[in-house]
């Protein structure tokens, strides 16, 4: 026998003992294996995991008493392709016999009933760690197992277990300290990876990559002979038998964060997570206290291409004492965070929980928000300290912020709302955000306001933005869809409303009212029949306060701005609402003052007129006419008309 293959027992038999499970173990077996583990491959996880805890418990107890000290502590991973089993050895702390009947036979004495009815009771989720069901996975793909254990000057003893009548513990002569867990895999194609020393390599690296002990298990290499000219011939070749180590053993998201350097962290984030770019920043934190974790956390530099397609995952994989759990999770994090990706390992979270049941666990619950309160105060850090960055990451991920205060009725608005940030037209093109906004705010102003548009290039050009522009009052450039249905849902920050300068409510002063009604009630005739003609397509006619070189401008009531309206409009669901529309009309440009001349001397052209007033209103804010042959003959109309 080669020498790597260090475990040598030769089965037998003392006093045969032999019991039955209860009546509902078989309904309950297939409950854990068919609902608790929807997924086949996870078994190999719960063994390691148990192996290592049989490691650590030696360790610790070694400690105290070295004669339990164990030179070389790790795991075996054995495959007899001809048996067709698979084997899981360490020498670790062993079990007795007591241990196998009380940890491996439990499910005969544990209450199964009172066990299944806590399963059906969805909200009760802590349960399955109560009865370590994490072992009897090995009935996913296997149709017999056999335990093999000894503890240090103990007799060694062998559970088995078809996992469906009943199971037998008899005495073995395992001649070492550990245990041996040996699964007969299951007939069917669906099992023979099991049996593949690739896919079981495979299934390491995915699940159990950073377990602290060497995973070892024998494999086939192949050396090549070398032809005339001293180069390697392919062709020609001996086998041998070598033991490997398959895990790296290096978690290092549990190393101190003194002994890695800042390229250790991007390698890692850049091997990981297949990206090119260095991140943006790297979060790396180790929580103790009433709920343990450790975290690290990338924010990249850059979104990926496919960042806002309905398909992309959330990029965190959840550990447990360095033992994967569950690659992309998508509810570690609130979907404002989305672009977050990193590892998250927390030795609270119950690794016999299912993925269907875990997102529903306590723990997991009280681990969400810690993570998203750790996610906000580093990037208010980030914020504060490194603005330069931020706008960078601003500029990458700020819409998905924003639509993190919009969606779910605003759930997180409060979480985030520090966070968000704009461009204004005083900040020469830099972010600032609200708090700022605020600190900057004239003693005299008691609202927020902003104006919306497709890019702060065509909002400049907006009619209603000529005086604005120039006024000492801060106004917030909003240029995502989003924007303004965030601000809509987030109603106010530090008690100061927002107000749209689009909307009909604007007005700069009391002295500036008294004007513009003045002027109101001296051409009431001449707006009353602009309103008259327009009257399916606006809500009122208004003279305007602010408009100098444009004649005429939409704006619109409290509620969905034209803005907002645009953007429902381009949804393949739209729902056809429409803003309250206000046609706002400069009485001092030349051509109001002569469509009220020509009012006077013709008011039955007056409604030709109103319609092409608004019109051109439509195309101003980017909107389409709604009967371009209808304005096309207007124009026509009035053209000759005029020229007659």
């Amino acid at each position: 026998m080669d020498d790597f293959l260090v475990y040598n027992f030769v089965l037998g038999s003392d006093k045969f003992m032999k019991k039955q499970f209860k009546a509902e173990s078989k309904q309950l077996l297939q409950l854990m294996i068919n609902s608790i583990y929807s997924n086949k491959e996870i078994f190999l996880r719960e063994l390691i995991s148990n192996a290592s805890d049989a490691l650590d418990k030696r360790t610790f107890i070694a400690l105290q008493d070295k004669q339990y000290k164990v030179d070389n502590p790790h795991i075996l991973l054995e495959i007899d392709k001809k048996a067709k089993t698979l084997s899981i050895i360490d020498n670790g702390i062993g079990m007795s016999k007591e241990d196998l009947e009380n940890n491996l036979g439990m499910i005969a004495h544990s209450g199964s009933k009172e066990f299944m009815s806590n399963l059906e009771y969805k909200d009760n989720l802590d349960i399955i760690g109560q009865f370590g069901v994490g072992f009897y996975s090995s009935f996913i793909v296997a149709s017999k197992v056999e335990v093999y254990s000894k503890q240090l000057d103990q007799d060694a003893y062998k559970w088995e277990s078809d996992g469906i009548e009943d199971y037998t513990i008899t005495k073995s002569n395992l001649d070492f300290e550990g245990t041996k867990i040996v699964l007969h895999i299951k007939k069917g194609d669906e099992y023979k990876e099991f049996l593949q020393e690739e896919s079981i390599e495979s299934l390491v690296k995915k699940y159990s990559d950073f377990i602290k002990y060497p995973i070892q298990m024998v494999k086939e290499v192949k050396d090549y002979d070398l032809d005339e000219e001293g180069n390697t011939d392919y062709t020609k070749y001996t086998k041998r038998n070598e033991l490997t180590t398959l895990n790296s053993m290096t978690a290092i998201w549990k190393k101190d964060k003194s002994s890695v350097s800042k390229e250790d962290y991007e390698n890692f984030y850049m091997s990981k997570f297949h990206d090119w770019i260095a991140p943006l920043k790297t979060i790396h934190k180790n929580v103790e206290g009433k709920f343990n974790y450790t975290m690290l956390l990338y924010i990249p530099s850059h979104k990926g291409f496919d960042f806002y397609n309905p398909t992309y995952k959330k990029q965190i994989d959840l550990y447990s004492r360095a033992i994967l759990i569950e690659n992309d999770v998508d509810y570690l994090t609130s979907d404002a965070f989305k672009f977050v990706k990193g590892i998250v390992d927390s030795e609270d979270i119950n690794l016999n929980i299912s993925r269907e049941m875990l997102q529903h666990d306590s723990n997991v619950t009280k681990l969400k928000k810690a993570l998203d309160n750790q996610i906000k105060k580093e990037l208010l850090n980030m914020q504060k300290k490194d603005k330069e960055d931020y706008a960078k990451f601003y500029d990458e991920f700020g819409m998905q912020l924003m639509f993190g205060v919009y969606e779910n009725f605003g759930e997180n608005k409060d979480m985030l709302k520090d966070l968000i940030m704009f461009k204004t037209t005083k900040s020469d093109g830099k972010y600032i955000s609200l708090k700022e906004y605020i600190e900057r705010m004239p003693e005299n102003q008691d609202k927020i306001y902003y104006v919306a548009g497709s890019s702060i290039e065509q909002i400049n050009k907006l009619p209603i933005m000529e005086d604005l522009l120039d006024d000492e009052r801060e106004i917030l450039y909003l240029t995502n869809d989003v924007d303004e249905f965030a601000l809509q849902v987030l109603q106010s920050y530090e008690d100061k409303s927002f107000l749209s300068v689009q909307s009909a409510d604007f007005f700069q002063d009391d002295k500036v009212k008294e004007v513009v009604e003045e002027k109101t009630k001296e051409n009431e005739d001449f707006l009353s029949s602009l309103k008259e003609a327009l009257k399916d397509q606006v809500q009122d006619v208004v003279v305007s306060p602010r408009l100098k070189s444009n004649p005429v401008a939409l704006t619109s009531k409290a509620g969905l701005s034209i803005e907002m309206e645009k953007t429902l409009a381009q949804q393949s669901d739209n729902p056809g609402y429409k803003a309250d529309k206000v046609l706002e009309v400069n009485l001092d440009h030349d051509l109001l003052k002569s469509l009220d001349k020509a009012y006077k001397d013709d008011k039955e052209s007056i409604q030709d007129y109103a319609k092409l007033l608004y019109n051109q209103a439509l195309l101003i804010e980017g909107l389409s006419i709604e009967d371009p042959i209808e304005y096309s003959n207007l124009l026509t109309r009035l053209m000759l008309k005029a020229v007659k």
